[in-house]
């Protein structure tokens, strides 16, 4: 039977993620719940329905989703408009988006066989081969889905593509060992090295994450480190400081490169789709006086050794592209 995996976006033409020009394939699930994060459908392992009501044209003129809906009184409405879901009763059947000719309804996510993701993948070779690009797949975590991501850069790497892995690496190291083998790279973060103020921001302690960053510095794997600069989370010095110390001593400073990435307000649509407030919404930034600080974080980092670049966005918002 042929391995499936639960994709809530491909982005063909990237160049942010992994050298050259790269397919990124955004699996869904992830173990975070970080409060600046830009993917929100992400978090969930499933398939879930995202409203869009500016685009609801009006249950008087269509009301196919109601029609089809396989839950009666999941679908609320208010002055004709379809304004959000009700998730206790929604069973994620996806009818409703079947029949939305608007698209106010929006399916977040889809299976997809390995092969069927090769099929993709194999569209820009070309240019791959040209630019010393391949495949990257993030999420939301791949390594949730470990079984097929090991299939798809296990695929790859037979047909000469480069293959990169973004994963915040917080799971079992079996895990890990069942896809790294087949990454050429490694893109990983380091959100805060507080394992309380991590749980607060993100959901989760950071133990198990540093520890598995340990083990797969010594593995020889080219790996970039990125630290998301959130206001008033983690872009103090005494943070800066001890995730300096970390990568030196414990990583040994075997990092191709550190990259700051700076705040941005993305996803907040996405939010409003799921029924959920936005995390981020009362941090307002002097944009200038804030990239300022990332490049005085920067200037820290390469003063130590630790080669760092400033001023790349932190977070991922778009929708499934082919």
């Amino acid at each position: 039977m042929a391995r499936e995996g639960i994709i809530f976006n491909i982005q063909r033409y990237t160049i942010h993620d992994g050298p050259g020009i790269r397919t990124e394939l955004f699996l869904k699930g992830c173990p975070l719940t970080c409060r600046w994060c830009g993917n929100p459908e992400s978090q969930s392992q499933g398939i879930v329905p995202g409203v869009y009501t500016a685009k609801c044209i009006g249950k008087d003129k269509c009301g196919f989703c109601e029609t089809a809906c396989a839950e009666a009184g999941s679908l609320v409405f208010e002055e004709n408009k379809l304004v959000s879901i009700d998730r206790k009763r929604c069973i994620n059947c996806m009818k409703c988006a079947d029949q939305c000719p608007a698209d106010a309804i929006k399916q977040w996510g889809r299976k997809m066989t390995a092969e069927e993701a090769m099929e993709v993948i194999r569209r820009d070779k070309a240019y791959y081969q040209s630019s010393q690009g391949g495949v990257t797949v993030s999420g939301g975590e791949p390594l949730t889905q470990s079984e097929f991501t090991a299939d798809l850069f296990e695929r790859c790497q037979k047909e000469g593509i480069h293959t990169c892995l973004e994963s915040t690496f917080c799971t079992d190291w079996s895990l890990i060992e069942r896809v790294v083998p087949y990454a050429d790279l490694l893109i990983t973060d380091i959100k805060h090295m507080d394992p309380e103020a991590h749980r607060k921001h993100t959901g989760v302690s950071n133990e198990r994450i540093l520890e598995n960053l340990k083990r797969l510095s010594k593995l020889g794997k080219e790996m970039i480190v990125r630290i998301p600069v959130i206001p008033g989370v983690n872009d103090d010095m005494e943070n800066m400081r001890a995730t300096c110390d970390f990568i030196i001593r414990d990583l040994g400073n075997r990092v191709s490169q550190l990259q700051l990435l700076s705040f941005m307000r993305l996803g907040e649509e996405k939010y409003a789709s799921l029924g959920r407030p936005y995390p981020m919404g009362d941090v307002n930034l002097d944009r200038k006086q804030f990239n300022k600080h990332i490049q005085t974080l920067a200037n820290y980092f390469n003063g130590r050794g630790v080669s760092c670049t400033a001023g790349t966005t932190a977070g991922e918002d778009g929708g499934m592209k082919e």
